[in-house]
């Protein structure tokens, strides 16, 4: 049965994948959670706690064998296992995610893609076509998909995800800069961009007033 951890954890682990897996052309090798502490700049404490939780654990001494904890990061992550995905809003934003072949890598895969726009329905983007919102339901419930991705302007997005919600989908990842409305049961990431660029600029601006 999957072990439950905190999201803190959870947001951390795909840190420590990554970071492995830049060693992993030695992955006989050991590495001790002082050193991938020291790397990342996290407290050493933190780190234990975080791999005791999704690992079968390291030995005094000798360590974390790269391969073994890579395997079992990615076997929790679900890396192992491929969703699939469905996208609404075929625009710029949602070509570039249609088009990210590294998806795979973190297990998703997107299936199909949605959009409103009468020239954009029945046109093909690689392997795909756009098809109309009015088939989302059909197309989830045939191919159980449980995970979708909102790409539409913010006016949309509400429309859209109860649409989702309705089609079945219990997850999805948001990337309209609005906040959603869903039951208990649906879990939302939001992927704030404004957010984010207003972070940096704060902190670009505040580097710069103190180098005066």
């Amino acid at each position: 049965m999957k072990r439950s951890i905190s999201k803190q954890t959870l947001q951390r682990l795909p840190l420590y994948l990554n970071y492995l897996k830049t060693l992993s052309l030695n992955r006989s090798a050991n590495i001790s959670a002082t050193t991938i502490s020291n790397k990342l700049g996290l407290n050493q404490v933190q780190v234990r706690k975080d791999l005791a939780a999704v690992t079968s654990g390291g030995r005094p001494k000798t360590g974390y064998l790269v391969s073994n904890l890579i395997a079992e990061i990615e076997q929790f992550l679900r890396y192992d296992h491929v969703d699939n995905v469905v996208i609404a809003g075929a625009g710029r934003l949602g070509t570039a995610l249609m088009t990210y072949a590294s998806f795979k890598d973190y297990g998703i895969e997107i299936v199909a893609a949605f959009d409103v726009n009468e020239d954009l329905i029945g046109t093909s983007l690689g392997d795909k076509t756009i098809l109309s919102i009015n088939n989302l339901k059909n197309v989830c419930t045939s191919l159980k998909i449980n995970i979708g991705i909102i790409a539409v302007p913010k006016e949309a997005a509400q429309s859209v995800c109860e649409k989702m919600i309705d089609s079945g989908i219990r997850a999805i990842w948001n990337f309209a800069p609005v906040h959603l409305n869903v039951p208990d049961y649906v879990l939302v990431r939001n992927e704030n961009m404004a957010a984010s660029l207003a972070l940096l600029s704060q902190h670009f601006a505040q580097k710069a007033h103190e180098s005066h």
